[in-house]
């Protein structure tokens, strides 16, 4: 897939709006029951850029990197200030954050992933495009060096251990990520005039899956 490992400018991407979202499928029966059905095994988050414009030079940066994206053609990383660290916001990210995989005594690579626990349930994410600098790694409660105990693709969000845990050894992390998206139009309507009013261009994002 085309995809720029470029993140959206930060100090425009702080105010702005959205969250994710899920599709759900609703038969309604005869008898007043329903039977309810989802095709997304992963949620997909949807932003709108717009609302973080503050100056005219930020549109002028704005329309720059779209440009430089080809509009929808290529996509990029984007951080969600509500939702981009391994552990709570208020919190630092640990290397016994989040459980990556369990050991076997041959499997070296691993996948980062967070949890979203609510009571009995939780759902599992899938995270593609780690911070680089920001992935802790722990094995069995052990931090682990990055460079000499494991190294990092963050394009993908594998991790690979030098030596495979033992079989049952718990393996944790903990990072910092963007969120993969694009544009999700390929025109932008920007004035001056209307800017000055108070107006901000519509800027949707969506999430890209990988």
């Amino acid at each position: 897939m085309a995809f720029h490992e470029i993140r959206f400018p930060t100090n425009m991407s702080f105010g702005s709006v959205g969250g994710p979202e899920r599709r759900t499928t609703i038969t309604q029966m005869t008898s007043g029951y329903e039977e309810r059905n989802s095709p997304w095994a992963h949620s997909r988050r949807h932003y709108d850029a717009g609302v973080g414009m503050r100056s005219l030079d930020d549109v002028a940066e704005l329309i720059a990197f779209f440009e430089a994206r080809q509009g929808q053609m290529f996509g990029f990383r984007w951080k969600d200030w509500s939702d981009y660290k391994s552990c709570q916001p208020s919190q630092d990210p640990s290397a016994l954050d989040q459980v990556i995989g369990t050991g076997d005594g041959a499997a070296r690579s691993y996948y980062l992933s967070k949890s979203y626990v609510s009571g009995e349930h939780a759902y599992i994410r899938p995270i593609h495009k780690p911070v680089q600098g920001t992935v802790q790694v722990a094995v069995q409660g052990e931090h682990l060096v990055e460079g000499e105990h494991f190294n990092v693709d963050c394009t993908t969000g594998e991790v690979t251990l030098v030596i495979a845990p033992g079989d049952g050894q718990e393996v944790t992390a903990g990072f910092e990520f963007d969120v993969p998206v694009r544009f999700d139009t390929d025109r932008i309507q920007t004035s001056a005039a209307s800017f000055q009013a108070g107006h901000v261009p519509d800027v949707p994002i969506v999430e890209v899956r990988l």
